[in-house]
């Protein structure tokens, strides 16, 4: 099954601006900014066949070829990134079996969640789209409430059936639960990893459909499969010790900074 993965990244977030060439430090005091980090990521998954960036913007494109990667140019009327995945593979004329969506924000993700996802679309020949869910310990859980307690966009949670079909995803905390989880005990939680891999088909079909109501309400990509009653498949990875975060907002820097230093990347 030949696997392509793409890195889609736009100067214009809305959160953050310009956050795809934002420098982070690693363990050693090395800069590199934020789309060389997911790049390198996307190096570290085994069987992968290739790796593109895809961008709209030349001075990601000039960042991204100065330090090695192979760009594709896309529109700037891609609405998110999995539309601009869409057009990427288009760009390339197809040949892949799976189409992975490492988002640019996301420098942190272990290399086998995406294997995994791999792996799972593989033994689950029903399922159009896969991504990695991770169950929250209280820890994380009493993080993800005081971020919305600020205001702040952080996690997304995943809702999902006895088999793995997603039900939902949200912004907000889900499930809801009153239960006061010490740091260490697992909760009912699970934080959503922003990582998907794709049938060609389904992704294709993708940017034809109009953006629901509610993918607009909340903001998120996925739920445009669900809209449409495609199915998507939620698999359950190991962190394995790696702490994992996606760069949302300026106040995510240091912590991922921190992380980094932690897990000794340079």
């Amino acid at each position: 099954m030949p696997v392509l993965i793409v890195i889609p990244a736009r100067f214009a977030s809305v959160r953050f601006p310009g956050k795809a060439l934002v420098n982070l430090n690693g363990a050693t005091g090395v800069a590199k900014p934020l789309i060389q980090r997911s790049w390198e990521a996307a190096l570290a998954v085994r069987g992968v066949d290739r790796v593109v960036v895809a961008t709209d913007d030349q001075r990601i494109a000039g960042k991204a070829e100065g330090f090695g990667a192979e760009v594709i140019m896309t529109s700037s009327e891609c609405q998110n990134g999995t539309e601009r995945c869409a057009e990427a593979l288009d760009k390339l004329a197809g040949g892949f079996d799976v189409v992975v969506n490492l988002q640019g924000d996301a420098p942190l993700t272990p290399p086998w969640f995406i294997e995994e996802l791999v792996t799972a679309l593989k033994a689950h020949p029903t399922a159009e789209v896969a991504t990695p869910v991770l169950r929250c310990d209280g820890r994380a859980l009493s993080g993800f409430l005081e971020d919305r307690r600020a205001g702040r966009v952080g996690a997304t949670t995943a809702v999902f059936g006895a088999e793995g079909k997603a039900l939902y995803f949200s912004k907000e905390v889900l499930p809801y639960t009153t239960n006061d989880y010490p740091d260490g005990e697992m909760t009912a939680v699970f934080h959503h990893v922003g990582v998907y891999a794709y049938r060609p088909g389904a992704l294709a079909a993708y940017p034809h459909w109009q953006p629901g109501v509610l993918e607009n309400l909340e903001g998120l990509e996925q739920l445009r499969f669900l809209e449409r009653e495609r199915p998507v498949l939620c698999v359950e990875v190991e962190p394995r010790g790696r702490q994992f975060w996606e760069l949302n907002n300026p106040e995510d820097v240091p912590r991922i900074e921190a992380m980094l230093a932690a897990m000794g990347v340079e």
